[in-house]
């Protein structure tokens, strides 16, 4: 049996969340799969606009608060636990919805992981007795040489996807952006290019789901205009002192977590120089103390966020983006109509 999956996304402050609530809060038929990269770290809450245990109390979520800050999170945990969560809320006899803004994740969950070489640990062990010896920055200027899409999209801490990366250049002889285009379909979709509405795509390997790509859009004043206002909300909630929570709980900027947007910006980084005869320096970081600084470059740097989101969901296919306006109800209305089209009047 076909296994029917809502996605709903949109980029950071479109109201995702509002509108989850008003189609599924305290109906006991759905349950939502985060596809947010940061809500998986606990301690988290403020800065991740994470759902309240008020509202994960009347609408389950998963993939929330299931990492430390410290430890990685990629694209491959979550297809595999998202894959397996639709699995059991299906069994369960509810409606699995996945949501969120984490574009790669939603795209690679439709259509495929790319099939990028498994890793190998002689050349990855190799890899970090380079980084220790040669530096951060002269392998991340190679990877720029080899694969510069994947150099401009890698922090420069990143050192789990830099390695990644340059293991696959030197394996391959390709960069790792090319396999990101290779991914098949083997989960099944409802296509854009389906002239039967709900045809599903044969898949190859995983469970036949049926997907729903639902994406909210605002037009582009209104976004930055809700951007700018959770932005204030989060630092009048404390997102100051939950940074500092972290801090004292040991968390660095070079943790995977806090390198996330709401969370790096508290970070200055100061040059330390080297002992001895060593040349260049190393670098250290304290937290400004221009508050008011760090929220305008939270607010920036959301904004920026936003506008790649909605270029990165263009390339997702199938995708029916429905215009939210100021009535949430009338938002949520529109999209119950396309889900129960989607639930009960799909021929396949």
């Amino acid at each position: 049996m076909d296994i029917p999956v809502i996605i709903l996304f949109g980029p950071t402050a479109s109201g995702k969340t509002t509108i989850l609530n008003e189609l599924f809060a305290g109906t006991g038929k759905a349950e939502v799969i985060s596809a947010d990269s940061m809500q998986v770290y606990r301690g988290m809450d403020i800065g991740t606009a994470k759902p309240s245990a008020e509202e994960r109390a009347r609408l389950a979520h998963h993939l929330v608060d299931i990492r430390e800050p410290c430890e990685q999170f990629n694209t491959g945990d979550f297809t595999r636990l998202a894959e397996s969560a639709c699995r059991d809320i299906h069994g369960r006899g509810k409606l699995p919805v996945i949501s969120g803004g984490t574009g790669f994740y939603i795209k690679n969950f439709i259509l495929g992981l790319p099939e990028a070489p498994p890793s190998d640990m002689e050349l990855r062990l190799a890899l970090r007795r380079e980084l220790d010896g040669r530096g951060i920055h002269a392998l991340m200027d190679e990877l720029a040489l080899g694969d510069p899409v994947s150099a401009q999209r890698i922090h420069i801490n990143d050192t789990y996807r830099l390695l990644r990366a340059l293991e696959v250049l030197r394996l391959t002889g390709r960069p790792l952006s090319s396999f990101q285009q290779s991914g098949g379909n083997p989960a099944g979709i409802q296509c854009a290019e389906a002239s039967v509405p709900g045809k599903i795509v044969p898949g190859l390997s995983r469970p036949p789901f049926r997907f729903l790509p639902i994406a909210l859009s605002r037009a582009r004043e209104e976004l930055y205009r809700r951007i700018n206002a959770r932005c204030e909300s989060m630092f009048r909630q404390g997102l100051p002192a939950e940074l500092e929570r972290l801090v004292k709980a040991g968390y660095t900027p070079k943790d995977p977590g806090l390198r996330a947007i709401g969370y790096r910006e508290f970070f200055v980084e100061e040059p330390c120089p080297l002992p001895g005869d060593a040349e260049g320096s190393a670098f250290t970081y304290r937290l400004s103390c221009d508050i008011e600084g760090v929220k305008a470059l939270v607010a920036q740097n959301s904004r920026r966020y936003a506008k790649r989101q909605l270029t990165f969901f263009s390339n997702i296919p199938g995708v029916h983006w429905i215009e939210a306006g100021p009535d949430d109800s009338a938002t949520a209305m529109l999209i119950r109509k396309e889900i129960d089209s989607f639930l009960f009047g799909a021929r396949v």
